[in-house]
């Protein structure tokens, strides 16, 4: 009954009263990320699988320049996230958009993190059954290491969620989320910005 019905709904209730008090601290992180970005604007979209692996375009405040080196390459991510990009993401205010993807049905408060299209031919049969559910802003793997673990343990945890889909884990992920963020732990990986690719090994 919750997974099915009563978790989206929840979700739409839920983020249609965030929004209506956030909206102002939004603008204001749009602002302050159009000046930072250096003319490269304060969102962007991208394409992800959601649920069934339908693809759909996740929101997100941009944390990076389009710097670019001589011969016109993007410079590594690690050099192009600017300070305020850093403090957005270490603080996951760089997710506060994704709220509209969870209004338009695309997402979920949590689930499993929408990934790289790219990835979907790598998945064995196991870890593509993370895309069961609808992604999520925040997920069981989020609150169990973020962007510190391991790619296989990641789909694990994943996976795992798809399993215990319950009011009472989506309570404790949420619980947990907001500890992770002022603890500020597992934001990326060492040597990384965010997290090195999946190429269906690692």
């Amino acid at each position: 009954m919750y997974k099915r019905f009563l978790k989206r709904w929840l979700d739409f209730v839920i983020v249609s009263c965030v929004l209506s008090v956030i909206w102002p601290l939004l603008l204001v992180i749009a602002m302050w990320l159009h000046f930072a970005n250096k003319g490269a604007g304060a969102f962007f979209t991208q394409e992800r699988p959601g649920k069934d692996g339908r693809i759909f375009k996740v929101i997100k405040f941009k944390s990076m320049t389009d710097e670019k080196d001589w011969e016109g390459r993007l410079l590594p991510d690690a050099e192009r996230l600017t300070r305020v990009g850093r403090f957005i993401r270490s603080t996951s205010l760089d997710e506060l958009p994704q709220l509209l993807n969870v209004l338009k049905g695309d997402m979920a408060l949590v689930g499993p993190r929408p990934l790289l299209p790219e990835y979907l031919p790598l998945y064995s049969r196991e870890q593509a059954r993370r895309h069961e559910v609808r992604p999520g802003i925040t997920g069981w793997a989020q609150t169990h290491g973020r962007n510190a673990i391991s790619w296989a343990e990641k789909f694990q945890l994943d996976v795992w969620y798809v399993d215990h889909v319950s009011f009472a884990v989506d309570l404790k992920v949420v619980f947990l989320t907001v500890k992770k963020v002022f603890e500020r732990e597992g934001i990326s990986q060492e040597g990384q910005a965010t997290m090195e690719k999946f190429d269906g090994s690692n």
